[in-house]
């Protein structure tokens, strides 16, 4: 990307790097979202091929949204809804459950009604919110939101916390973790799925204790893999790093490093760096 003509796909660009072989192959699934010269150019005049890597990516997420096994789940967190709402828009109509946590939990349950005090959320989203809610209950898609938090007064580790209804969460208190009943919910839409997709932690999982959570979740999607009753696959930086965290990272049947192509993917776009291997 340091070359102008990269980023723009130039066609002269395209055709000097193209000198230097006389087949392509790509193994960079995580920036097939973009068509950019050497991820896409290149495949208009050079015979194309997937790497390996790109081969197992597209197995993987083809087995886990394109023809999953039914019941399907997906787990999706993080701080920010709005990077994710198209993400949670395609989901519902592709999943029978849809576990929503981390900071975006936080604006659903705004949406709601629900007094988060303090809390991360994107209140100006709380319309989208309801709206996905609507569009979930027209697709038969069950929407799992907490029903009990980990609340605390400062967002640092070990700071003092405990649990709450969602009736109880005092006004100067932070949301910073998906409580103990919500943990077993979570666990159950687990338990009734054969295919799992996961995007993004469930709490503040950096600052102990807040990462019970995503911890106990994921050790448990781990242990159901194992155990050959579940397809689980999960993306994402945040995501990885969580599970690495949890140690079930290599419980998971796949775990992409991808970021932004692993959610184009799951918002149901075609990405260019793999489309044009298609063709």
């Amino acid at each position: 990307r340091f070359h102008k003509g990269e980023e723009k796909n130039d066609p002269d660009f395209v055709k000097a790097l193209a000198a230097n072989g006389d087949i392509w192959v790509s193994d960079a699934f995580s920036a097939a979202h973009r068509a950019h010269a050497s991820t896409e150019g290149l495949g208009h005049i050079l015979p194309a091929y997937a790497g390996r890597t790109m081969q197992a990516e597209i197995e993987a997420l083809s087995k886990a949204l394109e023809k999953p096994k039914r019941p399907g789940a997906a787990i999706v967190g993080g701080a920010k809804g709005s990077t994710k709402l198209e993400l949670l828009g395609n989901l519902v109509t592709k999943v029978d459950a849809l576990v929503i946590g981390g900071g975006m939990a936080n604006t659903f349950l705004y949406a709601q009604g629900v007094d988060i005090g303090k809390s991360l959320a994107e209140r100006d989203l709380a319309d989208t919110a309801r709206a996905i809610l609507d569009k979930a209950q027209q697709a038969n898609c069950a929407i799992v939101l907490p029903v009990d938090a980990v609340v605390a007064h400062q967002f640092a580790a070990n700071a003092p916390n405990h649990a709450y209804g969602l009736d109880t969460v005092p006004h100067d208190g932070m949301i910073l973790d998906i409580g103990p009943q919500s943990i077993e919910r979570v666990k159950g839409a687990i338990d009734e799925a054969e295919t799992l997709v996961w995007n993004g932690p469930l709490g503040a999982f950096e600052l102990t204790p807040f990462d019970r959570g995503t911890v106990a979740a994921a050790k448990h999607a781990a242990a159901r893999t194992k155990a050959g009753k579940l397809l689980s696959v999960a993306g994402g930086g945040d995501t990885v790093a969580a599970l690495h965290h949890a140690h079930a990272a290599e419980g998971f049947s796949y775990v992409s490093t991808a970021g932004g192509a692993f959610l184009e993917w799951l918002e149901g776009k075609p990405l260019p760096g793999v489309e044009i291997l298609r063709k």
